[in-house]
């Protein structure tokens, strides 16, 4: 499928990018699990549980910020912003709306073809602070 412009990825709600990158972001963490080897089912879910739970996100975006081109910044900031979401009993709200906000990023990259930098920045999320 082709990518989509920017013009028109902006013109998709924070919540439609983040519905759509909550997609990406999953499929990036299942991806490392299974390449690291083969688990039983339960251990592959809660390892995948376990990184994707808003809690984890919301540490991701305090490691991205930083690294961030100025129009990446914008569209994580229009996603921790968005409007209408409803954070589950297990989150706070701080954190899901960061999660959001992550989600939102890596929905709109993908949306316009930045295989690349989605992956550049999910190594930087899942590395580990020495």
């Amino acid at each position: 499928m082709e990518p989509i412009t920017k013009a028109q990825a902006k013109q998709l709600s924070p919540l439609t990018l983040a519905f759509y990158g909550d997609c990406v972001y999953e499929m990036l963490v299942r991806r490392m699990i299974v390449i690291e080897g083969s688990r039983p089912s339960n251990e592959l879910h809660r390892l995948a549980v376990e990184k994707v739970r808003a809690s984890f996100q919301s540490a991701a975006y305090e490691k991205l910020l930083p690294i961030l081109a100025e129009e990446e910044t914008d569209i994580l900031k229009r996603g921790r912003n968005a409007t209408g979401l409803n954070p589950p009993k297990s989150s706070n709200p701080r954190d899901y709306h960061r999660a959001t906000a992550v989600e939102v990023l890596f929905g709109y990259l993908d949306l316009i073809g930045e295989k690349e930098r989605i992956e550049e920045l999910f190594e930087v999320i899942c590395r580990e602070e020495g």
